[in-house]
């Protein structure tokens, strides 16, 4: 009997490795599989390393090259406490050796697994090619510099939190996975208050007393530090350093390392665990301890197996399942397929079988139940893992009540009912499949429709003659056609003029219709083929029967269809009963990576129960967003984003997410309440520094606003008996007759000599009331003129851009006295005297009749305006010259400034979408550019493509990602991603590997945080002439369908 048990335990360790080898290598050759195993001794390293050879010709030494990837081995999910960290091996060093002791340490516990259930589990399998694999790479990763960070913007207004808006996270060097799965805890406010109100042990003065305490103990107090200040402070976002610091030496890895989300909080809640573990103990002595981050997060499992007609059963616990996520549509079909493993029939049924297999059932479901989505697959060709980018869609709410232990017998009557109804339901699709793909050729088509196409042939007006006749109306009947179709031509009755023998033939020949030559079709050519000959009779009794067949054929199709949607439909609902919807889960957070398998960026959606929405966590910006955002950026299938990450709450436990009252008054806990003395007192030392950083920035600015005027009013101060309090516009301003002022000057002195004209006796005064209302209906009618684009009248005067906007009254009256007002206006004594009399009436005007900050206010908005227009005409000039580097800039500035007057207007700017279309065009071709020196493979090629792409496209893309309802610049992103990452499945040499993994996922990281530019460039000085004509000739020389849109 014993000797048997060994057999049967040899057998199943064989088919283990068996099926490792086929999920690694995709093999699916036993004999070859086998083959492998006979050559390697039974190890797997080279069992995959002969199986690639063999298959792939993949050189073996190159597979160290395509990894990047963190997913270490999935075992902690089946374990609690500190027992598997004797058996961590150290897989960044150099040691050859530790690839195969981390292999056979894989076997051991497969072994191990296979000793306690029966069968290894299918994720331990998956899990050991990750590990095999990543080791390379991640010691390749360690030599890689530090990522680029974004720079802090260097006004701490900026920087301030808006009223009680959640606290983001500082990405400190590729630490989105921290950010992603921090707030996604941060959020569970029970383990919210777990970590604030943990308190270290009372030893914890001492000494450590191990090496565990040594790194857990600290990480906790900056974990508790962290979320501290995620609840109290008073910046828009914080910088987690510490706490990655500490993290980053436990991985030992670089800094700059992307680490996987599901490695990291395996690791966090070891820590956890651990550090609670650690004051439970000391809490109760003697009794058991309960550790709090076990009951939150960790469930069991019933494993139920046959092995070769041998049962068995076991318990085991798990924290984070695991998922496959390839072939299979939601999220459903994947937890059947985990809860279900080889051939169960034997399970439940009373005859010896030698079929194995096992089942799950949870026996006790975890208050936060995280589900891992393996989006990774082995592509044996290239020899790397590809990220899986299918669609996976998952409920908002989650109902476990299938797979629950008590739950066994109904679940497998209503499984078994299931499989009946998709064997019948696969039976009924290939019938209907019959019917819709109709034909024994290549080319299928609906048997509805060729039945109709067949009644519509026979239904077509009869032909008496051969589509290759002559069907020139001008042509004999029986020539050249009757002779090409082998018919004996009737040459009885000669067409008159006609003549006979070859040269007769020849002529008649160039008549023949030459559908590629001949623009004219014949009005006499059908259409559509039809019979040559059909009776009445025939013709009644073809569409009687092909009327009825096509009705039956219609009829049969529609019974199908209705057979096969009740069908989806009954197994949709087999679990809708209410005895089968007593244990929901209601979807928390959602992980989400965008990138591909070795490279990337994490962000989280989290749901916000108490506003009722759901919000998007994405380093430093924290923005709103809804269920429809959540779908398109999660479920796959768009993009190269998907869901990593599923977290799920007991909807029957509110106390995860209640918030804390206090205990005498009853009312809500919030802010720096919620937190303990000591982390209350950190935080409002951290809100004072802030605090201090703003007060020393408004003193700063104060300074230099009170140099500026200074410094005006000493310009200002030159003795002239006009002084006016404020500084004139510089298009406002006249130094002399010539240059920008004299158009202007020539408008005003024209409106005088009308005034003058009509009115020759008036005063000073009446004579510039009459010149003032000349002026404005001038330029009135040049602002309800409809112009083409190129003729801007906004440019031209500073009122017509006042009358677009509706600018109140008094500033257009003091705008338009102020021109009236210039010192250079003519020589003759009436226009002197008009000159003086409007600059009176501007030292009469009361602070209190014209509000000057408003009046400065919409005087800075047109030097805006005019300042948007000339780096928007600069940089096109530029980009139509092709210089897409000196134009980039250029255009970014024309769309900042003018998105910010847009802002206060639909008239303030010009054509959005004109400027966002050649900023996106400039950024595409810089990429395109860049990409074409990349292929090159010549080093000053590659790193002045690489510079390109860092400075320049990598800084403006945050730019284009920011409006996320712009979807030809989301589409552009990722055309320009597309393009690097297409790349990873090339051969290259080594070092433009490394260059292309270090540059990745700088290009993928989503972020919106906008780097901080150089200041813009430097702006010419343009008279209003010269701003109008460039302006206006660049504008036409753009393509009609690129032109702004006239909306004014």
């Amino acid at each position: 009997h014993k000797l048997k048990e060994n057999r049967l335990e040899v057998s199943a360790h064989q088919q283990t490795l068996l099926n490792q080898l086929r999920e690694v290598t995709g093999t699916t050759d036993v004999q070859l599989l086998q083959q492998a195993l006979q050559v390697s001794n039974g190890d797997l390293a080279e069992a995959v390393a002969f199986l690639t050879e063999k298959n792939a010709k993949v050189p073996q030494q190159d597979e160290a090259t395509y990894y990047q990837t963190a997913q270490i081995t999935n075992d902690r999910y089946i374990s609690v406490g500190s027992q598997a960290d004797t058996n961590v091996i150290d897989l960044t060093g150099d040691d050859k050796d530790d690839l195969q002791r981390a292999i056979a340490l894989s076997l051991e516990e497969s072994n191990r697994a296979f000793r306690e259930t029966g069968i290894t589990d299918e994720e331990q399998a998956i899990s050991r090619w990750v590990l095999e694999a990543s080791i390379a790479e991640n010691k390749a990763s360690l030599k890689r510099t530090h990522t680029e960070v974004w720079s802090d913007s260097p006004n701490p207004h900026d920087r301030k939190r808006q009223d009680n808006c959640p606290v983001g996270l500082k990405n400190v060097g590729n630490t989105c996975w921290f950010s992603a799965v921090i707030q996604s805890l941060f959020n569970l406010l029970e383990f919210q208050r777990l970590v604030l109100h943990y308190s270290p042990p009372a030893r914890m003065q001492d000494l450590p007393r191990n090496q565990k305490e040594h790194r857990n103990l600290p990480f906790m107090q900056e974990l508790r530090h962290l979320f501290s200040l995620l609840v109290g402070s008073k910046r828009k976002y914080v910088d987690p350093s510490s706490a990655v610091e500490i993290l980053k030496d436990a991985f030992k890895s670089s800094e700059s390392q992307q680490q996987d989300v599901s490695e990291f909080t395996h690791k966090l809640l070891d820590w956890l665990e651990d550090a609670f573990q650690i004051k439970a103990e000391e809490d109760r002595e003697g009794e058991k301890p309960k550790n709090p981050m076990v009951d939150l997060f960790y469930g069991r499992f019933l494993a139920v197996g046959v092995l070769e007609g041998k049962k068995f059963e076991n318990t085991e616990m798990f924290g984070q399942y695991p998922l496959q996520v390839n072939g299979f549509k939601d999220l459903h079909e994947c937890l059947e397929a985990a809860m279900i493993e080889g051939e169960i029939e034997s399970l439940h049924s009373a005859e010896n079988s030698a079929k194995s297999g096992q089942e799950h059932w949870f026996t006790e479901l975890p208050p936060v139940l995280t589900f891992e989505l393996s989006r990774f697959e082995f592509n044996q060709t290239l020899g790397r893992p590809e990220k899986i980018h299918n669609k996976l869609e998952f409920p908002s709410m989650l109902y476990m009540d299938r797979y629950m232990d008590r739950n066994r017998d109904i679940t497998r009557i209503k499984r078994e009912e299931i499989r009946r109804l998709k064997e019948h339901l696969t039976v009924l699709q290939q019938r209907l499949e019959r019917y819709l793909s109709y034909g024994s050729g290549p080319k299928r088509f609906p048997l509805a429709d060729v039945l109709q196409y067949a009644m519509e042939f026979a239904s077509s007006k009869p032909v008496c003659t051969s589509p290759v006749e002559d069907i020139n109306t001008t042509a004999p009947p029986g020539g050249t056609t009757a002779q090409l179709t082998g018919e004996q031509p009737d040459t009885s009755v000669p067409a008159e003029g006609s003549g006979s023998g070859p040269q007769a033939q020849q002529q008649q020949r160039v008549s023949i219709h030459k559908p590629f030559t001949q623009s004219r079709v014949p009005p006499d050519l059908p259409m559509h083929p039809a019979p040559r000959h059909i009776t009445e009779e025939e013709l009644r009794v073809l569409e009687g029967c092909l009327h009825r067949w096509r009705s039956e054929v219609e009829n049969d199709t529609r019974d199908l269809q209705a057979s096969i949607s009740r069908i989806h439909r009954t197994i949709e609902l087999m679990y809708s009963d209410k005895s089968m919807m007593q244990v929901p889960y209601r979807l928390h957070a959602v992980l989400v990576h965008e990138g591909q398998a070795n490279a990337g960026h994490y962000w989280a959606y989290i749901f916000d129960p108490h506003q009722q929405r759901w919000m998007k966590y994405n380093d430093i910006s924290v923005t709103k967003s809804s269920w429809e955002e959540l779908v398109r950026d999660s479920f796959g299938g768009y993009r190269n984003a998907s869901a990593y990450c599923l977290m799920y709450i007991d909807d029957k436990k509110p106390f995860l997410i209640e918030e804390e009252f206090d205990k005498e008054t009853g009312q809500m806990l919030s802010g720096l309440d919620k937190l303990p003395p000591d982390l209350k007192e950190y935080v409002e030392a951290d809100n004072k520094l802030f605090e201090r950083e703003m007060e020393e920035w408004d003193a700063l600015q104060a300074r230099k606003l009170q140099q500026e005027k200074l410094a005006l009013a000493a310009a200002n101060n030159t003795g002239e008996p006009f002084t006016s309090s404020q500084h004139d516009p510089e298009y406002m301003e006249h130094q002399s007759p010539t240059g920008d002022s004299k158009h202007l000057q020539e408008d005003t002195e024209r409106a005088i000599s009308k005034a003058a004209a009509e009115h020759d006796e008036k005063s000073p005064e009446a004579l510039l009331n009459t010149a003032l209302k000349v002026e404005y209906t001038r330029l009135l009618r040049l602002a309800q003129e409809d112009t083409p684009p190129e003729r801007d009248y906004r440019l031209q005067h500073i009122i017509v851009y006042f009358i677009h906007n509706q600018a109140p009254k008094k500033i257009v009256e003091r705008t338009l006295l102020t021109q009236f007002a210039d010192r250079n206006l003519g020589f003759d004594e009436r226009c002197k005297s008009i000159m003086k009399v409007a600059r009176a009436k501007l030292e009469l005007i009361m602070p209190d009749e014209v509000n000057m900050e408003e009046y400065e206010m919409w005087h800075q908005d047109y030097r805006k305006f005019r300042d948007a227009t000339a780096f928007l005409l600069i940089g096109l000039e530029l980009f139509l010259k092709k210089s897409y580097v000196e134009a980039l800039m250029y255009l970014i500035y024309a769309y900042q400034y003018n998105k910010e007057l847009l802002a206060k207007g639909p008239y303030r700017g010009h054509d959005e979408e004109l400027i966002a279309h050649y900023r996106r065009e400039c950024l595409l071709k810089l990429n395109e550019h860049a990409a074409v020196l990349f292929e090159t493979g010549e080093e000053i090629e590659v790193n002045t493509g690489l510079s390109i792409m860092n400075e320049l496209v990598v800084a403006c893309i945050p730019l284009l990602l920011v409006d996320e309802m712009e979807e030809k610049d989301m589409v552009a992103v990722e055309d320009m991603r597309n393009r690097w990452c297409s790349y990873l499945g090339q051969e290259m040499e080594p070092n433009l590997q490394e260059k292309l993994t270090d540059f990745l996922p700088k290009l993928l990281d989503c972020s919106t945080e906008i780097k901080s530019f150089h200041d813009p460039p430097k702006l010419p000085s343009y008279s209003t002439l010269e701003l109008c004509e460039r302006y206006g000739q660049v504008v036409t020389s753009l393509t009609p369908s690129r032109t702004p849109a006239d909306g004014r």
